[in-house]
């Protein structure tokens, strides 16, 4: 690395009202910052795009660590280390965790966490085995704890974390629907990602059309997205329905957040409603990377991934994340070289 070099990076400006939009960000030229005494200087490779983000642009969230304006854009990464002055880490590690939307970052050791790659893909760790995977683990194990025989309904269907929700809910005997938007994806979805069913929630007669396809009601719902497709699935709850409340994108880019008309069919039907945050289920992530990994090996699993070349699209790319136009985990790839070198 030239003692020149500098580090890129993409900083949030401007707090956006309603909508994200590229002009909430701006790419920047930096210096390269110093690794000191316990860090460790990571190469970035690549990025994840998540929803989670926009909501730590809200004002007064009390969620994570809320962004101010002028940060390095926040975000989890993979990448290597290029330079050490940790004993636990050497040269060449590849690692994972909060590098933000950056070129390079020099961070504390315990603030990383190396990552034995061996025949996966980098990115992969961002996705299916990453924090994604174990939320779709975490939320149908541990929160709705599926059994055998019941129907599940996963909004955001061919997402990073649906996908995942998707193969765990089958191999555990379950009948499982997704809803999508648009055809293209909902076909993905049943011959790709092994749905049984997987409903166009912009069709006209989306509800009847969710109806049709759980006949025996729902038992699960993984939910993602919230709004008016929470509030259809709500009507068809079974006796002691669970919904696992992940996510609720839709939700994100609004100044007044919709409500819903049918909460009370969780009165009337016994049912609970769990919302879940993956990092406090710490204690549960080396089972669920044990699954998740056997799972990827076996081809239960598909490796879906939507990637993104240059950090300068990031922010584009970021934008169209609402707009549901990718299939998969949303990557950024940052650093083309090292991606190529893996070993």
């Amino acid at each position: 690395m030239a003692d020149t070099e500098r580090n890129f990076c993409v900083r949030y400006v401007r707090q956006p009202t309603g909508s994200v939009g590229s002009s909430n960000f701006r790419l920047c030229s930096e210096p390269l910052a110093e690794c000191k005494d316990g860090e460790v200087l990571i190469r970035v490779a690549y990025l994840s795009l998540d929803p989670y983000q926009r909501r730590q642009m809200m004002p007064d969230i009390n969620y994570a660590q809320p962004l101010k304006v002028g940060d390095v854009m926040v975000g989890r990464g993979v990448g290597r280390v290029i330079q050490t002055r940790h004993d636990d880490f050497n040269v060449g590690d590849w690692v994972k965790g909060h590098l933000g939307w950056q070129r390079y970052v020099s961070l504390p050791g315990m603030e990383v966490e190396k990552i034995e790659v061996d025949d996966f893909p980098p990115s992969i760790f961002l996705g299916a085995l990453g924090s994604p995977g174990i939320t779709a683990w975490v939320g149908l194990r541990e929160v709705a704890e599926v059994s055998t025989g019941e129907t599940v309904v996963i909004s955001a269907a061919t997402g990073a974390v649906g996908s995942v929700a998707a193969t765990l809910a089958r191999v555990s005997g379950c009948r499982v629907v997704g809803i999508a938007g648009g055809k293209r994806k909902c076909d993905y979805a049943v011959s790709r990602l092994g749905y049984d069913a997987c409903v166009d929630y912009t069709r006209p007669d989306f509800r009847e059309a969710l109806a049709a396809a759980t006949p025996s009601g729902v038992d699960v719902d993984f939910e993602n997205v919230g709004g008016h497709i929470f509030d259809c699935v709500l009507e068809r709850l079974n006796d002691f329905a669970r919904v696992a409340l992940c996510g609720l994108i839709s939700q994100y880019n609004l100044t007044e957040p919709g409500g819903l008309y049918n909460i009370d069919k969780v009165l009337n039907r016994n049912a609970t409603i769990s919302g879940f945050r993956v990092t406090n289920y710490i204690d549960r992530y080396a089972n669920a990377l044990a699954e998740l990994k056997g799972l990827v090996r076996g081809g239960r699993i598909p490796h879906v991934e939507t990637i993104i070349k240059g950090l300068d699209k990031a922010p584009e790319a970021f934008v169209n994340l609402f707009q549901g136009a990718h299939l998969g985990k949303l990557i950024v790839q940052v650093d083309e070289s090292i991606v190529q070198n893996k070993s």
